[in-house]
C-alpha cells in the first residue's frame, strides 16, 4: 500500500503542516512507499525546486511523482523515482496520534507490553527494545530504537533500529507482517518469502538487505 501526498501552495505552509504531522507520529512515514501528487501545483510556485529534496531529507521514500513535468525548470534538480503501477485509490488515511514514550528508566533498556497491540495503535520506544507479550494486529505499529520481540503473531508493522541502529532485530513467534524494517531498510508483505510465513522468524540487517532466519 502506497500513501499519497498532495502538496498545495504556499509550499512553506504545507511543509510546516507536514512537519507537525511527522512530529505527532515519527514512524508514520518510515519505510512506507509514497506517491507525490503535484496536481495542485504549477511550474512557477515558490519553493517547488526544493520540494522533493525536502521530502527525501525527512526520510520519505517516493515511488512515483505525478502531476509534475521533468521539463519544468524548477524540477530539474529533482530525483525522479521509477514508476509504481497496479495501484488503486482507497481513500484518505488519518495519521494516528502517537502517545509519547515514557521517560527512560536507567534500570532497564526495554519496554514490555503485557497485552496485544490492537489495530490502529502505535507503540514507540526509541531508547531500547520493545517486548510484546501478545500479538500485533494488522494496522498496528511497533517501533523500537533497539530490537522488537513479539511473543505472538506479527500481522502489522514492526520497525527495529529506529534512528539508524543497524544492530536491531525483529523476532516473532509467527510472521504474517504487513511490513518489517530495520535501520530504514524495509520489506513489505509481498516481499516476504512464503516459506517464512506463519513461522517463528528472526529478521536482521545484513548490509543493505534484510535477512530472515527461521527460529523453529
Amino acid at each position: 500500500m502506497a500513501l499519497v501526498l498532495s502538496p498545495e501552495p504556499p509550499l512553506t505552509d504545507w511543509m510546516a503542516a507536514l512537519d507537525l504531522q511527522i512530529a505527532k507520529s515519527a514512524a508514520f512515514f518510515a519505510a512506507k512507499p509514497v506517491i507525490l501528487e503535484c496536481g495542485l501545483l504549477g511550474p512557477d510556485d515558490a519553493g517547488l525546486d526544493a520540494l522533493v529534496p525536502a521530502l527525501l531529507e525527512r526520510g520519505i521514500r517516493l515511488v512515483e511523482i505525478e502531476g509534475a513535468d521533468p521539463d519544468w525548470p524548477a524540477t530539474e534538480g529533482w530525483t525522479w523515482p521509477q514508476g509504481y503501477s497496479g495501484g488503486r485509490a482507497i481513500g484518505a488515511i488519518e495519521i494516528p496520534e502517537e502517545a509519547p514514550a515514557p521517560p527512560p528508566d536507567p534500570s532497564r533498556a526495554s519496554l514490555v507490553i503485557d497485552e496485544p497491540v490492537r489495530s490502529g495503535q502505535t507503540v514507540s520506544f526509541p531508547d531500547g527494545d520493545v517486548v510484546v507479550m501478545g500479538s500485533v494486529a494488522s494496522g498496528a505499529e511497533v517501533s523500537a530504537g533497539g530490537s522488537v520481540h513479539i511473543y505472538g503473531t506479527l500481522r502489522g508493522r514492526a520497525f527495529a533500529g529506529a534512528g539508524g541502529n543497524a544492530a536491531g532485530r525483529i523476532l516473532c513467534s509467527r510472521l504474517n507482517a504487513e511490513l518489517v524494517a530495520i535501520g530504514g531498510v524495509y520489506m513489505t508483505a509481498e516481499d516476504i518469502p512464503a516459506s517464512h510465513l506463519g513461522r517463528a522468524v528472526q529478521v536482521r540487517l545484513d548490509g543493505e538487505r534484510l535477512v530472515l532466519l527461521p527460529l523453529d
